[in-house]
């Protein structure tokens, strides 16, 4: 596929200079538009061979448009902050809030590129590496990122006359990679024509640029930013849609019915078996194993139901320099700028620490799809991205517990009346709360829906009785301490 690239791609200068003001002003009109409106943001990835002139591109282009609104992000070599969490993790930290630019040099893409170029990775391996990104980037096009990308082609004979000039002028800025040096010339071409080919889709296209004369690869990498954006402006939005409710009068059982809420434990009982499961916990959290993993508890369930109670039972014998406790609400403006995994991406902790969520991902599918903040298709994909969200997680070693906590209506109800006559709790009613009662039966759905798409064997939901307060946070130490025995 390569074959027409590396043909001879010529521009005089007298083309380039008669082209250059048109391009420049359609680039920075589009690129302004796209600041005002705020409907998407834009991602540039820049790849290919050493020597191909991917920094003298990017820096043209910041000569083209608005720098205030253009970020350049480099990766190499995950530094200790990176390697003490998934992979993904420092592209999803990185990403541009709507309507503006981000550059990449050096992607998600490398790692696997390197693996399969010195042979560490097979084919089977590499190829659900490209689907794993194939995912990643359809998540990152369905959330309203703009993503492009751009191989630079040279031909062998040229690549040796750059990387002789590069090191003539012995530039200290420019790192080569050894997997893209001469001899591996062949095994790098070959291996970027199957990663193109297995991941140029339409929502993230790959543009392969002829790069041997710099001229007109500038101008057809400004060219191809200014159409795409464009287009993009031109593309509209959707309008979000509201769930379907329950057909009146129809039986709708969901998983959460299922839930013994008449499950108790007496006081005494209570006490002694506490203290023994949070002695357990502690242990376990002062391990070396568990140094070399971490932990991620996600806490969802009826309003009222206890989360926040279950939640201190479950810090109190921790070491508070190992846990961060995270209370969700409404994504803030900065936070609905950008896709909605993005506030959790950049909370996970490092190896042997433990995040905790009063509240989650899973808003997405719950609150949001109820409410109707998300249209049908966002909510619907939602359950594979999170599939795809935890995944990356238990593979890179946390243990992942997540619960629903299940009360009756009526034991709502009187937790409610109860907040209001407390001093001291009345701060935990709010309107929204009462709101939300009113939908009882459309929030049931959802959370069964969510609980049978999103059970996995490597992320799998515990149902907790908690009409119950003592039964629901035994319950929840308990699932903690076995689940990370099991991972030890």
């Amino acid at each position: 596929m390569f074959d027409s690239a590396k043909l001879p791609q010529d521009m005089d200068k007298k083309s380039f200079h008669d082209l250059e003001p048109q391009l420049r002003e359609a680039l920075l009109s589009a690129q302004l538009e796209a600041v005002e409106k705020k409907a998407f943001s834009i991602m540039i990835l820049v790849d290919g061979l050493d020597g191909a002139g991917k920094g003298e591109a990017v820096a043209r282009l910041y000569d083209w448009m608005d720098a205030r609104h253009l970020t350049c992000n480099a990766y190499g070599d995950p530094m200790d902050e990176a390697r003490m969490r998934p992979p993904l993790w420092r592209y999803w930290r990185d990403l541009p809030a709507k309507g503006e630019t981000a550059i990449v040099f050096g992607s998600w893409y490398q790692q696997a590129l390197r693996d399969r170029i010195y042979d560490k990775i097979d084919d089977a391996e590499f190829n659900h590496q490209m689907a794993r990104i194939r995912r990643f980037e359809e998540m990152l096009a369905n959330e309203g990122v703009l993503l492009l990308k751009f191989w630079f082609l040279l031909p062998k004979e040229d690549q040796e006359k750059r990387l002789k000039q590069i090191k003539k002028k012995n530039a200290a800025r420019h790192v080569l990679a050894d997997w893209a040096t001469l001899k591996n010339h062949a095994k790098a071409t070959d291996v970027g024509e199957q990663i193109i080919l297995e991941t140029s889709k339409g929502h993230a296209p790959w543009f392969v640029i002829p790069s041997q004369n710099s001229d007109y690869r500038d101008a057809a990498i400004g060219q191809t930013l200014a159409d795409s954006i464009r287009l993009k402006l031109e593309d509209g939005q959707h309008q979000a849609v509201s769930a379907p409710a329950v057909v009146s009068g129809l039986p709708h059982r969901t998983a959460v019915d299922a839930i013994d809420l008449t499950a108790s434990v007496s006081k005494s009982d209570y006490e002694e078996e506490r203290e023994k499961l949070q002695q357990r916990l502690s242990d376990l959290s002062d391990t070396k194993d568990f140094a070399k993993k971490g932990m991620i508890l996600v806490f969802q369930g009826n309003d009222a139901a206890g989360k926040g109670g279950a939640i201190r039972r479950v810090i109190r014998p921790l070491d508070p320099r190992i846990y961060r406790v995270h209370p969700i609400s409404a994504p803030s403006d900065e936070e609905k700028a950008r896709p909605y995994l993005w506030r959790f991406w950049r909370r996970m902790p490092a190896r042997g620490h433990i995040a905790i969520f009063d509240r989650s991902w899973y808003e997405r599918v719950l609150v949001e799809r109820v409410e109707g903040y998300a249209s049908h298709d966002d909510w619907l994909r939602a359950y594979n991205e999170i599939n795809d969200f935890e995944a990356e997680l238990t593979k890179f070693g946390y243990v992942v517990c997540k619960f629903w906590l299940a009360i009756s209506a009526e034991e709502q109800l009187r937790r409610f009346k109860a907040r209001e006559e407390t001093v001291y709790k009345q701060h935990k009613i709010t309107d929204d709360d009462w709101r939300n009662r009113l939908k009882w039966d459309d929030y049931a759905v959802a959370a069964g829906d969510m609980i049978d798409r999103t059970s996995t064997h490597y992320a799998p939901w515990t149902l907790v009785s908690a009409e119950n307060k003592r039964h629901a946070r035994l319950t929840v130490l308990r699932t903690i301490c076995e689940k990370v025995e099991e991972a030890l």
